[in-house]
């Protein structure tokens, strides 16, 4: 039977229940996924809001 694993959970690798990354380098990517994530989400909110207020300022005009 298959010992009690998890998967890394940016390669997959097989790694120990009470762990989430295989190696620091995965554990790297992960953390650089998630600031790139943060940051589009960022400029999509900026994007959006400076989309609202220019329709809001068009529509006075």
């Amino acid at each position: 039977m298959v010992d009690d694993h998890k998967h890394c959970i940016v390669c997959g690798k097989a790694i120990e229940p009470d762990k989430f990354f295989c190696s620091p380098s995965c554990e790297d990517i992960f953390k650089k996924q998630q600031k790139r994530v943060a940051r589009s989400r960022l400029i999509m909110m900026i994007l959006i809001i400076a989309l609202f207020v220019s329709i809001i300022v068009s529509s006075y005009i």
